[in-house]
């Protein structure tokens, strides 16, 4: 499946700027990409089946919690239950999801067949003109459910004048969080949504192995990235980020602007993942171009080993919390730290995954939320030594009810980190 590295010319390694070199690389791939094919084309998509047994859960969310009907703007939430697939925009589109009998969209009139595109379950659509109100559409629609006067949750990435315009066009209701809703059902994956997140994760691993052995001296990490990207399209993932921090810049989790070539004895470290029918993957790899140092393998070992730790703890009923307080303690007994002090563990030791790369809960000091079946995180405990290197793995788990499994297997050593 994989052929022998290339060799990027001097002039794609040394001239013209980033997004230049970065094309000129994978162009020198390309008869390597050629080996690779579609890992994704049986993926089985969500269904209608599945998005109906997620409104059901839905209302019997809402009936608990006394919401009579919840306000969804366009995003992966809307995707979640509805299949609405739409760009947020000054003009409102949105989903109302009614404690009892179907949602209903409420677009732009113009705008509706489009929206009908991609709507995946029975849903009433509502439509407004350009001089009209949409908040006064979606108060139309809870009057005639009988709903008006009663508590409303709103999404919670749902924009400001979306609320305060429900409610001033709905005076005297309640307008709430509806994350006792929206959480309670995107939180817990099924295994149609499970089976999505493996094979973009299979997708990104597959990737990686692709990538690796054609990381040159000389290379940036733009160009690095660039070819993890073409590798992962090629496999049939939509690409949604591909990240190689070089040396010093592996110091900073999220990268640098200065731009640092691949060169011996020097940190590579990515951090990338893919969706696959709308579903995230999310896998980072360290490892050393040429000779690593003692104190490199040292900081790797210890990595791993909170990597382990981490997995270990997340049992069903632990607090997500737990799981970063116990890396944190292992790293504060090697004398890193304390807490998300330098050099050591300066963010959480991991975060929700499904739909979006980070979702709630966090694997983070303080979080009470306990972990239960279906359930999904990143496991990513890096160490980060200002001015020198920093070294992060990432491999994502989901929740069984026997306990973590791992979506992607983790590197066995620094010399075998893919």
């Amino acid at each position: 499946m994989f052929s022998a590295p290339f060799r990027p010319s001097r002039r794609a390694l040394l001239g013209g700027g980033a997004a230049l070199l970065a094309a000129s690389v994978v162009r020198a791939a390309e008869p390597d990409l050629a080996g690779l094919t579609d890992m994704t084309a049986d993926a089985v998509p969500i269904d209608l089946a599945e998005r109906q047994a997620r409104l059901s859960r839905a209302q019997a969310l809402m009936r608990a919690a006394d919401i009579a009907a919840v306000l969804i703007e366009p995003g992966s939430s809307l995707i979640y239950f509805t299949g609405v697939a739409w760009h947020r925009s000054e003009r409102l589109t949105a989903a109302v999801i009614p404690v009892e009998g179907e949602p209903c969209i409420v677009t732009p009139f113009f705008e509706e067949p489009s929206v009908r595109q991609t709507l995946s379950v029975p849903a009433e659509v509502r439509v407004w003109q350009e001089d009209e109100d949409p908040l006064k559409v979606v108060a139309g629609f809870l009057r005639d459910r009988k709903l008006a006067g009663r508590t409303i949750g709103i999404e919670e990435s749902a924009r400001f004048f979306a609320f305060d315009g429900l409610a001033r066009a709905l005076p005297g209701a309640r307008l709430v969080s509806a994350n006792t809703v929206v959480r309670g059902c995107r939180m817990i994956k099924t295994p149609a949504e499970i089976a999505l997140m493996q094979r973009a994760t299979d997708v990104t691993i597959a990737a990686y192995r692709w990538t690796h052995p054609r990381v040159e001296a000389g290379m940036t990490g733009a160009q690095i990235g660039a070819l993890m990207t073409a590798a992962t399209k090629k496999l049939g993932g939509d690409a949604e980020f591909s990240m190689a921090l070089i040396g010093a810049a592996a110091a900073l989790p999220h990268g640098s602007r200065e731009v640092i070539r691949v060169a011996d004895g020097q940190v590579v470290l990515m951090d990338c993942g893919c969706t696959v029918q709308g579903y995230q993957s999310d896998v980072s790899r360290t490892w050393v171009h040429g000779r690593a140092t003692t104190e490199q393998r040292t900081v790797w070992d210890q990595v791993k080993a909170a990597q382990a730790l981490a997995f270990r703890t997340a049992q069903i009923g632990v607090a997500a919390g737990a799981i970063d307080d116990a890396v944190r303690r292992h790293y504060e007994a090697l004398g890193y730290g304390p807490g998300y002090r330098l050099p050591g563990l300066s963010h959480r030791t991991g975060h929700g995954i499904g739909m979006d790369g980070h979702e709630p809960v966090n694997l983070v000091h303080g979080e009470t939320t306990r972990l239960a079946a279906g359930m999904c995180f990143s496991d990513e405990p890096g160490l980060y030594l200002p001015g020198k290197f920093g070294v992060r793995l990432e491999d994502c788990f989901y929740m069984t009810p026997g306990g973590p499994a791992w979506f992607s297997t983790p590197p066995a050593s620094l010399d075998r980190p893919v």
